[in-house]
């Protein structure tokens, strides 16, 4: 089984001492140095380079700089806005629904790591699907851990740390992220 199996299967893997990974991670870096140095003014060339890296819907738009690992694994919906400085560590999927709006300084990571220290000292990682549902904005300096389920609809306040599920409809906010209030009326936008 190849690192890259691993990863998808949720296993340990190492990234760092595999040359398939290594090569598409740095082909990654190539494209979005190119992404995060062209004008604002180049809409449709950043578009086309966003493009080549990530699924994404309509009217998808990411302010640089934007990182990620490999950008196959991001899948993102319609109307999509992200601020400047978004991080994803994408060794698994990641599911973006529509109309998701985010902060700066937001990191997302579907990898992490052992915590035993050998394991994690011969560079070993995992990495857990992420799903954040449609609707939903993510505040400034969130941090999305491995594994999260966000749901339609929720909030979450800037500088939390998500490390568990989130439900539809609520405001949640802390480290650890914790659900401090529902969200009533969802269907009337002005």
């Amino acid at each position: 089984m190849t690192e890259k199996e691993k990863a998808a299967c949720g296993m340990l893997y190492d990234a760092n001492n595999d040359a398939e990974l290594q090569q598409e991670m740095l082909e990654t870096r190539i494209r979005l140095h190119e992404f995060n140095q062209l004008s604002p003014r180049e809409a449709e060339k950043r578009d086309a380079v966003l493009r080549s890296l990530l699924y994404v819907g309509r009217n998808c738009t990411i302010l640089s700089p934007f990182h990620c690992d490999y950008g196959y694994n991001i899948h993102i919906g319609d109307n999509f806005f992200a601020n400047v400085n978004l991080v994803i560590l994408d060794g698994a999927r990641l599911t973006i629904g529509d109309n998701v709006f985010i902060g700066p300084n937001v990191c997302i990571t579907t990898a992490g790591h052992p915590l035993e220290s050998m394991p994690r000292n011969a560079g070993l990682e995992y990495a857990h699907p992420i799903v954040i549902g449609n609707s939903v904005w993510i505040g400034a300096g969130v941090q999305i851990l491995p594994g999260v389920a966000i749901g339609d609809g929720a909030v979450i306040g800037a500088g939390s740390v998500v490390n568990r599920d989130i439900p539809a409809n609520v405001v949640a906010v802390g480290n650890p992220c914790r659900v401090i209030k529902t969200i009533e009326n969802t269907s009337n936008v002005d």
